[in-house]
């Protein structure tokens, strides 16, 4: 979606594991006042940079806690591996899962009023649900203020393909008001929308040569699978797959995203070495549009690094959807810019 200025914002907000800032630009776009960010990744901080602002920090969060201002808000797509079926579903025995204890410490200090915090759909079920109601319980139970009141907790499984976006990507999102701030909030997630456009709709008009699949290639790309592993492949889908950070590897169209594409084929002739084929992988603009970053986003990294943060960033217009609904709970005024 493309930015919305406002007159004024609201709320000051910290943003963690912020990557390239699919987040943050929803937040944005709902006129919360984001101070600081944070992100490890030289890369996605680079992209945040030269695109959303200098307010983001490059490093490891846990060495940055001092760094952390005062805030009112606290947000973050705080890292999926540990849950992912992608993954190997460590949860808290992975390093990486133990970054929502990062969390609890930093909620410990600052206290903010609003929590947001987005994860893979899988969290709900990880170690048969035992991992996601602990965290509720820290939030609810643990987290007191001094007069003994937790976070409100509320939280919900939202897809992609139902704010405009033509992805499938379920992620659920944790929204918590600090009990002793607000009495008896009253919060809805989002309710879906008609989707009004497809994958053909986002698909790029000029396209590389790179991008094509080449003759030999196309049959294991195809293949529904090896041994006894099978998985329906399928290209030309109307609603794409769940875009994933390691897509720049090309996975077999049963997990990945290709396309036909005869009208840009034509442009290319083959060589001795490597015929080309009429299908292609997504490039990183289609990648970006899928994702909801705006049309004057800047792509300044390479195409391996934009696939990374496509694939781990929370669609824009998902985000922006959440902290509306934020925004209506709390009955904040916005008067957009012009």
């Amino acid at each position: 979606m493309e930015r919305i200025k406002y007159k004024n914002r609201h709320l000051k907000t910290v943003s963690l594991f912020a990557g390239a800032g699919g987040l943050d630009l929803g937040f944005l776009n709902a006129g919360f006042d984001i101070i600081w960010a944070n992100d490890v990744d030289k890369y996605a901080y680079e992209s945040y940079r030269h695109n959303i602002s200098d307010h983001i920090v490059l490093g490891d969060i846990n060495q940055l806690l001092d760094d952390i201002p005062s805030h009112e808000v606290l947000i973050g797509g705080f890292p999926c591996q540990p849950f992912s079926m992608m993954g190997q579903q460590l949860g808290f025995e992975d390093e990486r899962g133990t970054l929502f204890f990062t969390i609890e410490q930093i909620v410990r200090k600052h206290r903010p009023k609003v929590i947001v915090l987005e994860n893979v759909k899988n969290l709900e079920t990880h170690n048969g649900g035992e991992t996601f109601a602990r965290m509720q319980r820290i939030l609810r139970d643990e987290l007191l203020d001094d007069n003994g009141l937790g976070y409100s907790v509320f939280y919900q499984v939202l897809n992609s393909a139902d704010f405009g976006i033509p992805q499938t990507r379920r992620r659920v999102f944790v929204v918590a008001f600090d009990r002793g701030y607000f009495n008896n909030i009253n919060f809805e997630f989002p309710q879906p929308i008609e989707l009004q456009q497809d994958l053909r709709d986002i698909l790029d008009g000029n396209v590389d040569k790179k991008y094509f699949l080449s003759e030999k290639i196309l049959p294991t790309i195809l293949s529904h699978g090896t041994g006894n592993y099978y998985s329906k492949s399928e290209i030309d889908l109307r609603i794409a797959r769940p875009l994933c950070a390691t897509m720049h590897k090309m996975h077999r169209a049963s997990q990945d995203n290709y396309v036909t594409d005869i009208e840009n084929r034509r442009r290319f002739e083959d060589t001795e070495e490597k015929r080309i084929s009429n299908v292609r992988r997504l490039t990183p603009n289609e990648c970006k549009k899928l994702q909801g970053f705006p049309s004057e986003w800047e792509i300044n990294v390479s195409d391996t690094q934009a696939y990374r943060q496509f694939g781990n960033a929370v669609t824009v217009d998902v985000a922006y959807n959440v902290a509306m609904q934020i925004v209506r709970a709390l009955n904040i005024t916005l008067e957009i810019e012009g």
